[in-house]
């Protein structure tokens, strides 16, 4: 059993794994920066470590930092969270080398996913269908060229490494694949400090479906289905939602692609929580596109469709516990739908929206869950992702989940900066969405329209701002203020 665990993140997802600890008995580390030093997570664990200046290359991302901080605190384990040092195989070597547990896959499964083209060599062996492209990285445009015509126009040039969408450039004629290449492999090693890129066909308009696997140190792995992750901009995941809507439809997809998520995870050796991610074309042909070495971001909608804590079993798998769960003890009930609240600026190109939250009014009630990070008074800092929290709902069908959703989105109120929540309810009225119409081309169709006034957004921005200037603030609200502090403070949205 596992004693005290350092949590090697911050925001919504530390909190989010300081309760799970504080819930299975386990005492908790958090780490800071300069900018959260205030933060909710470093408020509510038990304990609390600096480690460097806001830049997460001074601070999230050191290596020695974080297994000095497990060290110095006397904790047995680390859970990385997601992002930063989360697909770090070389962190989760040193936590080994220290004698500290990494809570997530051996490191060996690690940099052997953490490649696209060795990812893919991996599906392709282990009998899973990929996309059809290259498995090794590419430098030579003239050897792109040839590969691309091969392939056939429109064609998608990838990072091999990280995520995100960075490094990755659509090509839809052959006299633009050149400057692409160069674009996208400059960009993937800014991001990712590797400049390889590989090729493939573009799966134009496709679904994009994850599945969750879990899987413990003695062999034993099961998958608790799937993750609609189809509603992207840019390439970033917004809204997700558990089952798919394909999947009520044909649930035998479901099956074929679980057994081939389990195929490739069992070939990378792998053990606790991963995700495999796959591209479902209009006639339900399914493609392996990647795999996550970590817990993702939506996993909440799984785990409202499921009733299966996966960041416990996280840490009862890392204390070298067998899963107890059969495959056929999984289900699925009802329907769960995601939306990542963000400090950003819909009206002004998504920029990001910083500052302090003069007031903060949290939906509730049955079948909602919000993971968040912030709190009122917290100044939300410029130098990292702008996301607040996750607002998750349960309902039992899909259409009360979707009405669910938006009178939390009405009842998400946020003062002193801007964000996206009323952007949501849009997209949750949008009748492609309500009706289960969904590809990754979505959001392109949607912005492309123009948006009209919500009345009853303004209307109630006026009445919060009215009541946040004549109501004072209690001290314990207040944070240290920053060059941010007074960004967008006049303005209030619920988006």
């Amino acid at each position: 059993m596992l004693r005290k665990v350092l949590v090697a993140n911050r925001g919504e997802i530390a909190v989010r794994i300081v309760r799970a600890l504080r819930e299975a008995g386990i005492s908790s580390v958090a780490v800071y920066s300069d900018a959260d030093r205030a933060s909710l997570a470093v408020k509510m664990a038990d304990e609390a470590v600096h480690i460097g200046p806001a830049p997460s290359s001074e601070s999230y991302l050191r290596i020695d930092k974080i297994i000095d901080a497990a060290k110095r605190t006397g904790a047995d384990a680390v859970h990385p969270g997601y992002g930063f040092l989360s697909e770090n195989a070389e962190f989760a070597e040193a936590c080994a080398s220290a004698g500290i547990i990494f809570i997530g896959p051996p490191a060996s499964a690690i940099r052997m996913m953490g490649s696209k083209t060795s990812a893919r060599q991996v599906a392709i062996a282990a009998g899973a269908p990929v996309v059809p492209g290259t498995e090794e990285a590419l430098r030579d445009p003239d050897r792109a060229r040839e590969i691309a015509k091969k392939l056939g126009y429109p064609v998608l040039l990838k990072a091999a490494a990280g995520g995100g969408g960075k490094g990755m450039r659509r090509v839809d004629r052959e006299q633009d694949l050149e400057a692409a290449l160069r674009d996208a492999s400059s960009e993937a090693l800014r991001a990712f400090r590797n400049d390889e890129v590989y090729v493939e066909k573009l799966v134009v308009e496709p679904r994009h479906i994850e599945i969750q696997v879990l899987g413990d140190q003695h062999g034993h792995m099961i998958h608790l289905g799937e993750r609609e992750c189809s509603i992207q901009r840019r390439h970033q995941k917004v809204i997700e939602e558990c089952p798919s809507p394909v999947m009520l439809a044909h649930p035998e997809l479901r099956e074929k692609m679980g057994e081939a998520a389990l195929k490739v995870a069992r070939a990378a050796g792998y053990a606790n929580a991963g995700t495999m991610e796959f591209l479902v074309d209009r006639d339900r042909n399914f493609y392996f596109l990647e795999m996550n070495t970590r817990l993702q971001v939506e996993h909440p909608v799984t785990e409202l469709a499921t009733g299966i804590d996966l960041v416990q079993w996280q840490l009862r798998i890392a204390a070298g516990e067998k899963l107890t769960l059969q495959q056929s003890d999984i289900t699925w009930t009802g329907s769960a739908i995601e939306c990542r609240v963000y400090a950003e600026d819909p009206a002004n190109q998504f920029l990001p929206s910083p500052g302090k939250i003069t007031y903060l009014e949290q939906p509730s009630g049955p079948g909602i869950r919000l993971d968040s990070g912030v709190y009122q008074g917290w100044t939300v800092p410029l130098d990292y992702d702008p996301m607040l929290a996750k607002l998750a709902v349960w309902a039992p069908t899909r259409e009360l989940a979707i009405e669910r959703s938006r009178r939390a989105l009405r009842e998400y109120i946020v003062a002193g900066i801007r964000t996206n929540v009323a952007w949501f309810d849009q997209i949750l009225d949008h009748l492609d969405f309500r009706s289960g119409a969904l590809s990754t081309a979505f959001l392109d169709r949607f912005e492309a329209k123009p948006r009209e006034s919500d009345p009853e957004a303004e209307a109630v921005a006026a009445l919060v701002a009215a009541i946040t200037s004549a109501k004072p603030e209690r001290p314990q609200e207040v944070c240290k203020s920053s060059a941010w502090r007074d960004a967008g403070r006049a303005e209030m949205m619920r988006s």
